[in-house]
């Protein structure tokens, strides 16, 4: 499962992306990758909202999640 990280996301992992191989633990549910993120990374908890595209499509908490899918974490942006 790769999971690509956009705008802040990426300034609080560090990198563009990174990747769940086979003998990681895997998320099962966008809610426990959301989980995940903030047990690891701890600013993600200061975002006000996080959405996630499965493969490339936008999805709700209670998406299951598969080792081959691709994962965007998209922060909220604003703009002017």
């Amino acid at each position: 499962m790769e999971v690509l990280l956009f705008g802040i996301a990426k300034d609080i992992v560090g990198r563009s992306s990174f990747r769940f191989e086979e003998g990681d633990e895997m998320p099962k549910s966008v809610s426990e990758l959301k989980q995940k993120l903030n047990n690891s990374f701890p600013d993600f908890g200061k975002l006000s909202s996080l959405a996630v595209a499965v493969n490339s499509e936008y999805a709700e908490d209670a998406r299951i999640l598969n080792r081959g899918d691709e994962i965007a974490i998209i922060p909220p942006v604003s703009g002017g």
